[in-house]
């Protein structure tokens, strides 16, 4: 199974306390029928072990909640475990049962609707054909494989706005504030990329029908990049029934790694504070060879970079005032929001205002808001996030989509839970995203 290696910088001595674990069989009982696949698990660490042991061992290991991070594992690796003192007590299932009828045989849907990286280029394909006074397409870059003459796609970007003359141009100089939504640069968040694509059809389906939309798109640039990682989604989509545990790029340039451990995690990946101390090439946390190494990140840094005006100086000065514009990054799992950030547990110097900012938001979707390595229990340096706000100024957080555990939780929520759960939460909290992005440091909407 995959294995997700995160930077534990600071927490070398952590111990997870868990309880309430029920009773395993009695030995009188034959034992029961064991799946052999993943499922999530809470633990408690004996005396002498801490989680950057587990971690350098291999061990899949995600945040969830910064006191609780949540094990990925198999039955196997959990008897390992517990040889090595760790009570395990298991919390939910990797996957949920898939309703086949609307996985689609094209291979354009997977897992009972989610779309793979082949059905979002035709989605974004399709929503550009059919309102060009609304979307423009735009192909940023390339993905590792494709960059190598492998295959591979185009990373993807659209502008959605009621375009006027200057509107969605590769540059700072266009006068409406923009949102850009960034989803599945983790390629195994499957809930992130979805709501990409409900958020693009929301937009271009009620331009001159919801008022509020209307003015939205009257008035800011809305750019989505709805798949960050596709080769890594093509990945994660090959076993549609159970979908691979897949998070990083594919670039194998520094072999020696199991194919399904190769990779750079594009999230570390940035010229932003990057750290060549993330983790080894087998690690899922990284970095690469040197900051901005992989194309998928040259492609959307350089987007932003083109996009945003510079309106901050150093890491510790404050943005300008006058600043618009937000980022959002989508990711899974924990129900979070995180501003800058994260790379120190220092705070950034918009700290209030960013803090207020994310409430707002999190008022919406429920969602509580925290700031650098204490709201994930680890620090992350070389985000994409982090690189924007630091560099340019811009507000920008990342959404921890979905519960811990539960069918609506995890890396593969059941795709019913799309319509009824995730997108609900969601809409709201992008909503007033595109409206605060006309003074995010100002009075807030």
């Amino acid at each position: 199974m995959r294995r997700l290696a995160v930077s534990l910088a600071g927490l070398t001595a952590v111990a997870i306390a868990v309880s309430g674990f029920a009773p395993g069989p009695s030995a009188a009982e034959p034992p029961a029928p064991v799946d052999a696949g993943p499922s999530y698990y809470s633990f408690k660490l004996p005396v002498g072990v801490t989680v950057a042991d587990l971690v350098r061992d291999g061990y899949d290991i995600t945040h969830g909640h910064a006191s609780r991070p949540t094990l990925v594992a198999t039955p196997a690796e959990v008897d390992q475990l517990r040889d090595r003192g760790v009570v395990v007590g298991k919390t939910g299932s990797v996957y949920q049962p898939v309703v086949r009828a609307t996985s689609d045989a094209a291979g354009t849907t997977y897992y009972g609707g989610y779309h793979t990286a082949a059905g979002h280029e035709q989605h974004n394909a399709a929503v550009t054909a059919a309102h060009p006074a609304l979307v423009k397409l735009y192909d940023i870059g390339d993905s590792w494989k494709k960059a190598k003459g492998q295959g591979g796609h185009d990373i993807q970007a659209l502008c959605i706005t009621k375009r006027t003359t200057g509107d969605c141009a590769l540059d700072s100089t266009g006068q409406k504030p923009k949102l850009v939504l960034h989803s599945q640069i983790h390629a195994r968040e499957i809930a992130t990329g979805e709501i990409a694509y409900r958020w693009i059809d929301l937009l271009v389906t009620s331009y001159g029908k919801d008022p509020e939309i209307t003015s939205l798109l009257d008035t800011r640039e809305l750019w989505v990049i709805p798949i960050a990682n596709p080769d890594g989604v093509d990945v994660v989509a090959s076993n549609p029934d159970e979908p691979v545990l897949q998070r990083k790029n594919l670039d194998n340039a520094r072999g020696g790694c199991p194919v399904s451990d190769a990779g750079v995690d594009l999230n570390r990946n940035s010229s932003f504070q990057w750290n060549v101390r993330e983790g080894e090439p087998c690690d899922e946390t990284y970095p690469g060879t040197m900051a901005m190494s992989e194309p998928e990140t040259v492609a959307v840094q350089g987007l932003l970079d083109k996009i945003f005006r510079d309106t901050k100086g150093g890491v510790t000065e404050p943005a300008a005032a006058g600043t618009t514009g937000i980022f959002l990054t989508l990711h899974s799992f924990g129900n979070d929001i995180l501003a800058p950030y994260a790379y120190t547990g220092t705070a950034a110097p918009d700290r209030a205002a960013l803090v207020a900012l994310g409430k707002k938001m999190g008022a919406l979707n429920g969602y509580p808001v925290s700031t650098g390595g204490g709201g994930v229990g680890y620090l992350a340096p070389g985000t994409t996030d982090d690189w924007l706000y630091g560099t340019r100024g811009v507000p920008s957080y990342t959404f921890e989509i979905g519960p811990d555990s539960g069918s609506c939780g995890g890396f593969f929520p059941a795709y019913s839970c799309f319509s009824n759960t995730l997108w609900p939460a969601q809409k709201p909290a992008l909503l007033y995203a595109a409206r605060a992005a006309g003074a995010p440091y100002g009075k807030l909407p």
